[in-house]
C-alpha cells in the first residue's frame, strides 16, 4: 500500500521560506511522476510542481522561479523548497505520486497547511 506523508508546513511572513518534505512508502519516487498540489480554503486544488521519473520539471506560473522540487532517491522523500512566499501562497499543500506503471492510480497525502502573513 502506497502512503504519502508530509511535513514542513508553518506559519510565516511574506518574503519568507519553508521547505516541505513527501516521505513515500510503498513505492519508489523513481518510478513515478511526483507532484505536490495546493487547495487554498473555499478554492480548488492546483498543481503547484512536477518532477518526472526522469527529472524534467514543470511549475505553475505563480511559483515558478520561487519554488523548487526536488527528490531524494535514498530517503524515498520529495521536497519542495518555497522561497519569497506570498500571502496567496496560503493553502494546505499535498503530495501525489503518479506511477509510470499505473498513471491511472494516483496516491495522495493528507497535506500540510501553509499560511502566509502579510
Amino acid at each position: 500500500q502506497v502512503q504519502l506523508v508530509e511535513s514542513g508546513g508553518g506559519s510565516v511572513q511574506a518574503g519568507g521560506s519553508l521547505r516541505l518534505s513527501c516521505l513515500v512508502s510503498g513505492t519508489d519516487v523513481s518510478r513515478n511522476t511526483m507532484a505536490w498540489y495546493r487547495q487554498p480554503q473555499g478554492k480548488q486544488r492546483e498543481v503547484v510542481a512536477a518532477l518526472t521519473p526522469s527529472g524534467v520539471t514543470d511549475y505553475g506560473d505563480s511559483v515558478r522561479g520561487r519554488f523548487v522540487i526536488s527528490r531524494d532517491n535514498a530517503k524515498n522523500t520529495v521536497h519542495l523548497q518555497m522561497n519569497n512566499l506570498k500571502p496567496e501562497d496560503t493553502a494546505v499543500y499535498i503530495c501525489n505520486a503518479r506511477p509510470i506503471s499505473d498513471p491511472l492510480k494516483p496516491s495522495w497525502g493528507q497535506g500540510t497547511q501553509v499560511t502566509v502573513s502579510s
